[in-house]
């Protein structure tokens, strides 16, 4: 599979806690994203982070949240991008995503010896 020098950065901010169909809402859109050959998906984790309605998620001890932040990072030329996103709409019903152009200086798979 090989990604276009200039390609699309989709970004995904939800809720640890989200679901969509009985799984996690990470899962599920990492699991649609391969399913549809998009170039790669990567969850990261936040360890404090708030949102539209300003309630404060954090990973500290004394006030641990079971809703940190996470980011969905998934980048793909446009036209993919672009045709994901109906797809994302309907899955994601609270959050914040975001589009940004970038450039793809590899995408290179590690060869097994």
């Amino acid at each position: 599979m090989e990604i276009p020098h200039d390609a699309i950065l989709l970004r995904i901010f939800i809720g640890e806690s989200d679901r969509w169909e009985h799984q996690p809402l990470y899962e599920a859109i990492v699991l649609k994203a391969r399913e549809r050959h998009l170039g790669g998906a990567t969850v990261l984790r936040g360890a404090m982070g708030f949102g539209k309605t300003s309630h404060l998620h954090t990973a500290k001890i004394l006030n641990l949240s079971t809703d940190l932040p996470l980011v969905i990072e998934i980048i793909d030329s446009e036209e993919k991008i672009s045709a994901f996103l109906p797809e994302l709409d309907a899955m994601v019903s609270g959050g914040l995503v975001t589009l940004e152009k970038v450039k793809v200086l590899h995408y290179r798979g590690v060869t097994k010896a």
